[in-house]
């Protein structure tokens, strides 16, 4: 690898699987010494291993995003046990499925806590520490940010949020050299997308794979890779002038579908 992220602290939230795996993976080939947090302990665990197995430096702290008590405890441990953070992913995210009628009071604050709340105890975090040191933050928006995805009211709700808060940072802090940035994936298979399936369609799921597949104009749903590659681009120097940008990579379903 190119070591992009030779001797940065990147701290990535929910990097137990999924995007947030595959993006500390690649953060740590780069060179990076990568904290990751999830909710999840054993996942956690997993990746640590795989990042430690690839040579890589890793450390793993337990932390429930939506928690402000502790991920402000996390951070400060981040601090202590290394160094002030240079990259922050917000990547910790909830799911529901359901238009404003079937959304329930319950659903809509479990989004909000996590999805909404959980990026914003993490910013306020990240900026304290990045505060003339400079910084890039990068935070996981959706197609959803920006165009109606049916039966995704809360989830759409949510994302929205990421996609504003995330150009107020950049609005404000500019000055102090933190760069604020979102990417905007459409489908991507995880281990999420098949345990949804599993869940809501047994029986179906390559059926209900397909369909949600071909949704994408490409054909496909995205590889976590992919996202990471996006993930590495905007944290790294490469990208040092760009901020309060949002990114879509999403096989043509916001441009080329709608």
């Amino acid at each position: 690898m190119s070591q992009k992220l030779q001797e940065k602290v990147a701290v990535v939230t929910g990097g137990g699987s999924g995007i947030g795996r595959a993006i500390s993976e690649r953060f740590a080939a780069e060179g990076a010494l990568v904290c990751v947090l999830d909710f999840d302990e054993k996942l956690g665990a997993e990746t640590l291993a795989l990042i430690e197995e690839s040579g890589g430096q890793a450390s793993f702290y337990q932390c429930d995003v939506g928690d402000q008590a502790r991920v402000a405890e996390v951070f400060e441990l981040i601090k202590k046990d290394h160094a002030p953070l240079d990259v922050l992913v917000n990547n910790a995210g909830v799911a529901a499925i359901g238009n404003v009628d079937l959304c329930t009071t319950d659903d809509f604050e479990r989004i909000f806590r996590v999805n909404v709340k959980g990026i914003f105890h993490c910013l306020k975090e990240a900026v304290a520490q990045m505060k003339d040191r400079g910084g890039a933050i990068i935070n996981m928006a959706s197609v959803a940010s920006h165009i109606g995805i049916p039966d995704r009211f809360a989830y759409s709700m949510s994302k929205g949020a990421v996609l504003t808060m995330s150009r107020s940072i950049a609005t404000d802090y500019v000055g102090e050299g933190i760069r604020s940035n979102t990417i905007s994936p459409g489908r991507v298979h995880t281990p999420f997308v098949d345990g949804f399936l599993a869940q809501n369609y047994p029986g179906k799921e390559a059926e209900m794979f397909e369909k949600l597949s071909a949704t994408q104009p490409i054909g496909r749903m995205a590889k976590p890779e992919e996202i990471a590659g996006l993930a590495l681009y905007l944290a790294s120097e490469e990208a040092s002038f760009i901020t309060g940008s949002d990114f879509p990579i999403d096989g043509g379903f916001i441009k080329v579908k709608n």
